[in-house]
């Protein structure tokens, strides 16, 4: 017989949920417990939403081209498969965590769940900075981290897709390894794969465009006119790069950016193609010839219309939100803004 007192309800808390607060699960949970109030008799789902369903830390180790053996820690989270297939992406970057892998699965669930696809929410990582890696070190990396979470992926199980620092290349190889580890060919195991594979056109620039569009739509609701807005994005890759490239084609000014090789600013607007051409030679944004340089911590002060930030997750807190003087504030990466600088943009 149940009993349904609360006071005798017992939600014993796993040592490695009891995340800090500061981090991305904490800012995570804070969400959770903020809409909490107005779940009504789906409250009592609020802690299965707390709760990954399954998580795996990998030992990663490869053979680097001077013959010593690295180690690397990988992870990979579901969050929640009710809703069907776990879908999230594989990050390559040297300050990964498992909070922080925690964390983007459980907004892939909320995202799914919102826009009504059949997917749960999952999300995969790898500690390292793939920029000190050769072609081959990452190619053995991905083939060996694809091998340890094998157990776990597949087409009707969970499904990886590209994220930071990672991308087609790196998808086929995960697509070949997990084909050949299953003994059949298994294009579905990841999406944003080349065309070539079975990928989709466009996959590519399809968050930038959704950023686009989700402005667009935002800006006609605020009565803010795109033509001549300006703009400040954080992060000009596949995500920022993109849709800074469709508003400036839409007459807006993209007169600010910022990326881990620098911060420029030009007050007459950047041209954008120049700089995307720059950025695909170079790596970064820093020493650009068509702008100026800018101090890290002056971006979010930036005159600007439009603001956005398509880095990483935890980059507008309560510390620089005050600062921000956009109308828009469209947020193009994963977590970017943590719940108390959501207070201040509020205001």
């Amino acid at each position: 017989m149940s009993n349904t007192n609360d006071t005798l309800v017992q939600h014993a808390v796993p040592s490695y949920l009891q995340a800090d607060h500061l981090g991305p699960w904490g800012n995570y949970l804070q969400q959770v417990d903020r809409v909490t109030p107005y779940l009504g008799s789906l409250a009592r789902w609020v802690e299965t939403l707390k709760r990954p369903k399954r998580i795996l830390i990998v030992d990663v180790p490869i053979e680097l081209d001077n013959g010593t053996i690295a180690h690397y820690e990988g992870y990979r989270v579901q969050h929640n498969l009710s809703r069907g297939p776990g879908k999230g992406g594989v990050r390559f970057h040297q300050d990964v965590t498992l909070s922080e892998v925690m964390a983007l699965s459980a907004w892939m669930s909320v995202k799914n769940a919102a826009v009504n696809v059949p997917y749960g929410g999952a999300k995969g990582g790898i500690r390292v900075d793939p920029k000190k890696l050769s072609r081959g070190e990452l190619e053995r990396l991905t083939r060996r981290y694809t091998s340890e979470i094998g157990l776990l992926i597949g087409p009707s199980k969970d499904i990886p897709a590209p994220d930071v620092n990672t991308n087609g290349q790196v998808m086929a190889w995960m697509m070949d390894t997990y084909s050949m580890n299953t003994g059949a060919t298994a294009t579905g195991v990841v999406t944003g794969k080349p065309v070539d594979l079975g990928g989709s056109l466009g996959r590519v620039e399809a968050t930038g465009r959704g950023v686009y569009t989700v402005g667009v739509e935002a800006a006609k609701l605020t009565g803010l006119p795109i033509e001549g807005a300006r703009l400040a994005v954080q992060g000009f890759g596949n995500v920022g790069g993109i849709a800074g490239k469709l508003f400036a084609e839409a007459g807006a000014k993209v007169v600010a950016v910022q990326d881990h090789s620098g911060t420029i600013i030009n007050k007459a607007g950047l041209d954008v193609p120049a700089l995307l051409e720059h950025v695909k030679k170079t790596g970064g944004v820093g020493g650009f010839a068509g702008a100026e340089a800018l101090a890290k911590e002056d971006f979010w002060g930036v005159d600007c219309e439009i603001l956005i930030p398509a880095a990483l997750e935890g980059q507008i807190t309560k510390d620089n939100a005050g600062q921000i003087k956009a109308k828009l504030v469209i947020e193009g990466a994963n977590g970017p803004t943590t719940t108390e600088a959501d207070d201040i943009l509020a205001d």
